[in-house]
């Protein structure tokens, strides 16, 4: 009828920057339900279901030490080894996951999103709040070794280690954004949700994570830090280990590239929400 009322009209996007956030809000409800689901289908139907997100880094950080430190000899500024690995690791563990959560989304996600409308943007929204759980889990571990060793006096934090808020945010923003960009793609090119897994763990060894950047000179030293992973984590060894390289004009750089990826990763999505159903 004509002079019918609806309670909400659905309209199709049209155009690039079509992005309702006001949406986005009025789905809060279903975020949280999203992110629920995240995280308890992490470690269902698991033995020792939540303690995985405890014992990922402590494991990795091991390995590392026996291999790294102990058999290859890498030096690690003097800092302990396994204090050196695992402050590296909490922060890409939590880039790595948010990266490759969200490069299948659409994929992942074809049922519902085929059967019943709401805002797209949710799924990858809820992926950062359940990769941010995981991540401040690892912090707690991260910390109480940490403490243990500042009490012993072998590591000196320093006031950057207060940056950790500022750097975790915009390596939200740019693993979101990298992560949308890929899901945009692998809608059409499914063989490449088996490249993402391979390209994350190939570009950690290039994100001074087993080696500090200060052994590092000349080009070389420049190229890793066009890693913008590469300044945050060496921003939070010198926070909370009292070494690294902090070069500020790079972690500008690494900072404003964030949010240009973020900004690009978006319009991706939002772009091929509209027809994805007729690629899957």
């Amino acid at each position: 009828m004509p002079d019918q009322k609806w309670d909400r009209v659905i309209e199709p996007k049209k155009g690039w920057f079509s992005l309702d956030l006001a949406e986005l809000a009025r789905h809060k409800d279903l975020l949280f339900l999203f992110f629920k689901r995240d995280v308890i289908s992490v470690y269902k139907q698991t033995v020792l279901g939540p303690v995985w997100f405890f014992i990922q880094p402590i494991i990795t950080s091991l390995v590392f030490t026996l291999i790294f430190g102990n058999m290859a000899k890498i030096s690690t500024d003097g800092m302990p080894p396994f204090l050196f690995y695992l402050t590296g690791m909490t922060l890409w563990n939590y880039f790595a996951s948010t990266v490759t959560n969200n490069a299948n989304i659409f994929g992942a996600n074809q049922t519902v999103f085929g059967k019943v409308y709401f805002p797209r943007l949710l799924v990858p929204l809820s992926n950062i709040l359940a990769n941010l759980f995981k991540f401040s889990l690892q912090l707690i571990i991260f910390l109480g070794i940490w403490i243990y060793y500042t009490s012993t006096g072998r590591v000196e934090p320093n006031v950057y280690a207060w940056l950790l808020p500022l750097n975790l945010f915009f390596t939200s923003c740019m693993g979101l954004g990298i992560g949308l960009i890929l899901s945009s793609f692998t809608v059409k090119y499914r063989d490449l949700t088996f490249l993402v897994g391979f390209g994350v763990q190939l570009l950690m060894y290039a994100s001074s994570i087993i080696f500090p950047l200060s052994i590092v000179s000349g080009k070389l030293r420049y190229i890793l830090l066009l890693n913008p992973m590469t300044s945050m984590i060496e921003c939070m060894k010198f926070g909370f280990l009292g070494q690294g390289v902090v070069t500020p004009m790079y972690l500008a750089y690494a900072y404003g590239f964030s949010f240009i990826i973020l900004f690009i990763g978006v319009l991706l999505f939002n772009r091929k929400e509209t027809d994805f159903i007729d690629s899957v």
